[in-house]
């Protein structure tokens, strides 16, 4: 193994080369562009054997992964926000016809106004498209999930989306662990998949779904994304075995006394833990929960880690205009419902559109969280450092 500095873009490239890919779908968009520039020179240069299709618009990318993928191919893409929504048709067409596509998807918000900086809004609009969604939170988890996202895929016929943080991760040079290029194949071996648009074999691909199928057809998605759960773990383990770094859908950072806690997903978790750090030094019983595997949703981790909790922050980078809650605090509110004895709960937004989240910010809402449980009931959402 060798530790080098790269960026997150390039640490997502280097993982995609070391799984030796054979397709890769490129089209430029802001904050993404470096990954799939990084792999152009992997094939120009003869480092990496794979087909290299430039196309023309996101939705021809993802299109050309899906028809590769059916061929039995191994695939990959890259795309940032306006990308991603221009893919939507196609999102759910990937994980319906159960192609193992991997797309790193660079978060960065969604227009208007137009802002090339960086929120969740992208992957939170996609989230019921049946994608398994990895989030990382440094340059070598971009590149970790992203090997691990290959050998998931193709084991559960769905497509995985790996989530790094505009600009914060994707452009940010970190020391980052590369493991040797044999030991990679031996993960992620090269296997011949099967070839469903073979006229020697007898599948029916994108055919017309009736009433009479279409449920049935469309819970298959339902029924996988649940069976995945037990793969995504078997790799987990298999990964840390291997390379030594260790992985769960949730990352609990001094949780086992922790009073109150805020949870986050990205790039920002280090900040919250930075926090959590001080506070702890003050005699605060805090802690951070951080989501690495947001589809399937962590229900069973979440509720393990907080019921014992009096109060918990939840942080959305995304917004759900006219809804009840924002993504995120649905999901954690929703895994909570059910048990007898539960923390109260604080919604909060930060970060739209690349907004600095402080420190000062962090520690605003551990405070606001140890309020609300003293005056026993949440205050409305908290939308943290909108100017009035």
């Amino acid at each position: 193994m060798k530790r080098v500095g790269l960026s997150g873009n390039y640490a997502v490239a280097y993982a995609a080369k070391m799984a030796d890919v054979d397709v890769i779908a490129a089209y430029p968009i802001t904050p993404q562009t470096t990954i799939v520039e990084k792999l152009s020179e992997f094939v120009a240069n003869g480092e990496l054997e794979a087909e290299y299709i430039n196309v023309e618009s996101e939705h021809s990318a993802l299109s050309a992964c899906v028809g590769a993928s059916l061929t039995g191919a191994r695939v990959f893409t890259a795309t940032s926000s306006q990308g991603l929504a221009y893919m939507h048709e196609v999102l759910f067409m990937a994980s319906g016809l159960r192609t193992p596509i991997v797309m790193a998807n660079v978060n960065r918000a969604l227009s208007a106004p137009l802002n090339i900086w960086n929120d969740h809004s992208d992957a939170m609009a996609e989230r019921d498209a049946g994608w398994i969604q990895l989030w990382t939170t440094s340059a070598q988890e971009a590149f970790d999930a992203t090997l691990e996202a290959f050998k998931i895929a193709e084991e559960v016929l769905l497509p995985v989306m790996v989530n790094l943080d505009g600009f914060i991760l994707s452009h940010t040079y970190e020391p980052v662990i590369l493991p040797d290029e044999s030991l990679v194949k031996e993960f992620v071996p090269s296997k011949p998949m099967v070839n469903r648009v073979s006229p020697k074999f007898a599948y029916s691909i994108g055919v017309v779904g009736p009433p009479e199928i279409y449920y049935e057809m469309k819970y298959q998605v339902v029924d996988a994304i649940e069976n995945s759960r037990k793969k995504i773990k078997e790799v987990n383990k298999e990964f840390c075995s291997r390379f030594g770094r260790e992985y769960r859908f949730v990352d609990a950072y001094m949780m086992e006394d922790a009073e109150y806690a805020l949870v986050t997903m990205g790039a920002l978790t280090g900040t919250a833990r930075a926090v959590a750090n001080g506070l702890r030094k003050e005699g605060e019983r805090v802690g951070v929960v951080s989501i690495r595997c947001f589809r399937p949703f962590p229900k069973e981790d979440i509720v393990s880690i907080l019921e014992d909790a009096k109060g918990v922050g939840v942080m959305d980078r995304a917004l759900t205009p006219g809804g009840p809650s924002n993504p995120l605090f649905a999901e954690i509110a929703t895994a909570l419902y059910d048990i007898t004895r539960r923390p109260l709960l604080q919604s909060f937004v930060a970060g739209l559109g690349g907004r600095d989240v402080t420190a000062d910010d962090f520690k605003a809402m551990f405070g606001l969280v140890k309020d609300v449980v003293k005056e026993g009931r949440p205050r409305p959402c908290v939308y943290v450092g909108l100017r009035e």
